[in-house]
Parts: structure tokens; C-alpha cells; sequence
């Protein structure tokens, strides 16, 4: 049975001191009052110009990126490479609105997918669509809102946008997943990643869009998508989260009074969750997964169903996949038992990175048990080594 409590195998390749800054680091977002306030404070640093990059570079982003560039995170790459751990390339810029850093995306995507051809430590690369044009008119798409001119000029590159990396992807056979966004503007996302699907997935799974189980409607969503790969006959491409944007969906609901669209209580979303896996492996012979998880009942629940349904442990339609600086004791002890696992790696400029980091940090704080099960772990590690010296 797979076992996430050897902790030495979870830190075999981090220092005493790497240990020590990520304990200091998650003991801080392990109080969301000290953390909202030196947020503040690290965001009022990087606007005013004052010199904090080198403490941003080695606290946070050390943590939970890469580098500043593909280049400069091929040591991390290949650390976890040792591991047999594979790498997810994640250009992590985010609330970018103008065409030049659109078209800084498209060729940054291109770069990795063509940086990930034949590498077996590179299995997937990924993409924001937000990334790639503006949130407002991606919110007017997804409505059906009438688009005036311009708007539909931008429209049409948009979605020739997405096809030019999807395309990519296929011709160099790299998996790629396209990220779930906001759910006010996931429609046409979801809209485009299901042609692109239908597309280039005729045989394997090159396109997969993401599913954020906290949603009410994503399994009926999930239903009906392989009702649609079946009937179409095509492959469907599928990473499964939790979900990242819960305090702005219930936000928005409650300001614009509509019912809000996400669950209300931890359990019903886990309970989707561990559904979406079970429909998914179900139906193995038409879908390939990555389950995107911190979550140790759920990580035992994919290795069971596995087993169940006598499906090898690395067969390369199934993943599991943790983000770079968190939970290692699933990572690691997943792969040391045989299973394909893969680190999403974000990598950019240390300042345009700051929203994702901000995003991450609070994504920890407010995720029930994760920074303390962290820091648990962490300790442990540090207590049984001195106890070894």
C-alpha cells in the first residue's frame, strides 16, 4: 500500500537548510494575520522600488519556483528529475492586459513545449488563457455578449491563439494542459479546449482542459465531455484540481446575487473529486488523467482504484501531480512506489511573478490543514535528523 509517512524519502534531496527556510516560511503563512501583513509589505516594497528581490528569490520563490527563465530552472528540473519526478514548465505571469505581453506568452508557451520535445523529465507543459487576452473580453465571450468590432478582431485572435500552441503541442508531441481560469470566464475556455480536443486527440491525449472540482456543475460537465468523446470519437484530455479561485467565486455571487456556483463545504468538493477520479479511470480506455492533488485520500484512492481496475502504475494515461515546494511526502513516496508523478514548476521575472506567489500564499492559509500538515512534516524531518547526528 502506498505509504506518504517515510519522510526521508520526501526530503532526500533537500539541506538542513532548505528544510529550515521552508519551516520559517509556512510557520509565517501558518498565521494569516502575519502573512496578509508582510503581503502588504513585500507588495509596498516592489512598488515604491526599494532592493527586497534577493530576500523575495531566496524565501518564497525559492519555495515554489523554478527560476527566471527555462534556463534557469534546469537545476530544479533536474534535482527532480533524480527522483523520477517530472517537471510541468508553468510561465507563471499573471493580470497581464496588453498585446505585448500576449504575444510574450504565446512565445514563451512555444518555447517550452519545444524545450519539453523528447524529454522524458518535461511530460507536460501548461498555459493560462489568460495569458493570452484580455479578462474582459474573455467574460464577454463566455456570456455570448454582443462584441462590437474590435472585440471580435481580438475574439478571433484569441482563439487563433490558443489553436497556434495546441497545434505546437501536437506536432511535437507534448501533452499540454490548458489552465481553468474564473468560472465567469471558463465557458469559452472550456468552449475551445473541447475543439482542440476533438481536434488533435485522435488517437492520444495531446490537449487536456482542467476541471475544478469545487464547482457544483463539474461533474455533469465531466459526464457529458465523455459523452462527447465517445460520440465524436476522441481521446479526452483531463487534469482534475480542487479548485483555485474559491474566495473570489463566492465574492462575485454574493455581490451580483446569483447563486453561487462553487460548494459550500470542504467535503461535498472532495466528495466530487474523488467521484471525477473514479468516472475517470472508469473509462481509462477513452480519457487520460493527471490528478492534480495535496490531498492524501484521494492521491490513495487513484493507487487503489489503479489496482482495482488493473491498470499499471505507470501507465502514462495517469499522473499525479503536486506543485513545486508542497506536499513532497506525496510526490516522492509516490514515485519511489513506481507511479508517474509530476511537479508543476513556475518560473518568470521575480516581480511579475509576485501574483502568483501572493495567490499561492493565500491559497495556503485559507486551504484547511495544508500549512500545518506541512509543518509537521517539516519538523518531523529536522527532528530525525539531529536525532541521527
Amino acid at each position: 500500500m502506498l505509504d506518504f509517512n517515510n519522510l526521508k524519502n520526501a526530503f532526500a534531496d533537500k539541506s538542513d537548510r532548505d528544510l529550515k527556510r521552508a519551516y520559517i516560511l509556512f510557520k509565517t503563512l501558518n498565521y494569516p494575520l502575519l502573512s496578509q501583513t508582510l503581503t502588504f509589505l513585500l507588495k509596498t516594497a516592489i512598488w515604491i522600488k526599494l532592493p527586497v528581490k534577493n530576500i523575495i528569490r531566496s524565501t518564497i520563490y525559492k519555495q515554489f519556483c523554478g527560476g527566471t527563465t527555462i534556463q534557469d530552472s534546469q537545476n530544479v528540473i533536474n534535482q527532480l528529475w533524480k527522483a523520477k519526478i517530472g517537471t510541468i514548465l508553468d510561465f507563471s505571469i499573471e493580470g497581464k492586459e496588453n498585446e505585448k505581453d500576449f504575444e510574450r506568452t504565446i512565445e514563451q508557451t512555444l518555447e517550452s513545449i519545444q524545450n519539453a520535445k523528447d524529454k522524458e523529465s518535461i511530460p507536460f507543459c501548461v498555459f493560462k488563457p489568460t495569458g493570452l487576452a484580455k479578462f474582459s473580453l474573455l467574460e464577454k465571450m463566455s456570456a455570448k455578449k454582443t462584441l462590437n468590432k474590435q472585440e471580435k478582431l481580438d475574439a478571433d485572435i484569441f482563439r487563433k491563439r490558443m489553436e497556434k500552441i495546441c497545434k505546437s503541442a501536437y506536432q511535437n508531441k507534448v501533452p499540454l494542459f490548458i489552465d481553468a481560469e474564473e468560472s465567469w470566464i471558463q465557458n469559452i475556455i472550456d468552449e475551445i479546449s473541447e475543439n482542440m480536443m476533438e481536434k488533435f486527440n485522435k488517437k492520444e491525449a495531446w490537449i487536456y482542459n482542467t476541471i475544478q472540482l469545487y464547482r457544483k456543475d463539474r461533474i455533469i460537465y465531466l459526464n457529458n465531455l465523455l459523452e462527447k468523446a465517445n460520440k465524436k470519437d476522441f481521446i479526452l484530455g483531463v487534469k482534475i484540481v480542487r479548485g483555485a479561485y474559491y474566495e473570489k467565486e463566492v465574492k462575485r455571487a454574493q455581490e451580483k446575487n446569483y447563486p453561487c456556483p462553487v460548494h459550500e463545504f470542504k467535503y461535498e468538493t472532495d466528495r466530487d473529486y474523488n467521484k471525477a477520479l473514479e468516472i475517470c479511470i472508469r473509462n481509462i480506455n477513452r480519457i487520460s488523467i493527471c490528478a492534480g492533488t495535496h490531498n492524501e485520500k484521494s492521491s490513495l484512492l487513484l493507487s487503489n482504484l489503479l489496482k482495482e481496475y488493473n491498470i499499471g502504475k505507470n501507465d502514462k494515461r495517469v499522473y499525479f501531480s503536486q506543485l513545486l515546494g508542497m506536499s513532497d511526502h506525496i510526490s516522492y513516496n509516490s514515485s519511489i512506489n513506481g507511479y508517474n508523478v509530476a511537479k508543476y514548476v513556475p518560473y518568470g521575472p521575480i516581480k511579475e511573478l509576485l501574483p502568483y506567489l501572493i495567490r499561492r500564499a493565500k491559497e495556503n492559509t485559507s486551504i484547511t490543514g495544508q500549512v500545518s500538515r506541512e509543518l509537521i512534516n517539516i519538523k518531523q524531518e529536522i527532528q530525525r535528523r539531529k536525532k541521527k547526528n
